[in-house]
């Protein structure tokens, strides 16, 4: 199972928004959300909490994608977030989120027995490639016990 199958069998939100994960790899993940008219705002694009769940659901793609091994001793969890809304969005958005730290140097963190925290970078285009969002998700991997 990949990680955007994993995603959309496990994470009720990501279901109920029909997220469809295109590409989820340690360094990037693609996510979009269709356009569909039960989710729309006051002026006919996406809603703004149906857009914020696209982006942090695309960077929990990513961490997964690139921590998947720690889970057996680590448990990633969202610190914190922030979006910015830049331009209006219509119809299908698309989310493409990168880590803002190198993988290795998180996991040396928690080799040394600390809880590192990492930023996650989404920007959110519309088809046209017009810039409507960008948001960073701050994420820690929690060790267990």
């Amino acid at each position: 199972m990949s990680v955007g199958e994993l995603l959309a069998a496990t994470v009720p939100m990501a279901r109920t928004l029909n997220l469809e994960f295109q590409e989820t790899t340690p360094d990037r993940a693609v996510v979009v959300l269709p356009d569909q008219g039960e989710y729309h705002n006051h002026v006919g694009g996406p809603h703004a909490g149906a857009m914020f769940t696209l982006g942090e659901s695309a960077s929990g793609a990513i961490v997964l994608a690139a921590f998947g091994e720690q889970l057996a001793r680590a448990v990633p969890l969202a610190v914190s977030a922030e979006i910015a809304y830049r331009k209006l969005a219509m119809g299908t958005v698309t989310a493409t989120a990168t880590l803002g730290r190198p993988a290795a140097d998180v996991v040396a963190e928690l080799d040394a027995g600390e809880r590192p925290e990492f930023p996650v970078s989404i920007e959110i285009r519309r088809a046209d490639g017009a810039v409507t969002g960008e948001m960073t998700v701050v994420w820690t991997l929690r060790p267990h016990g």
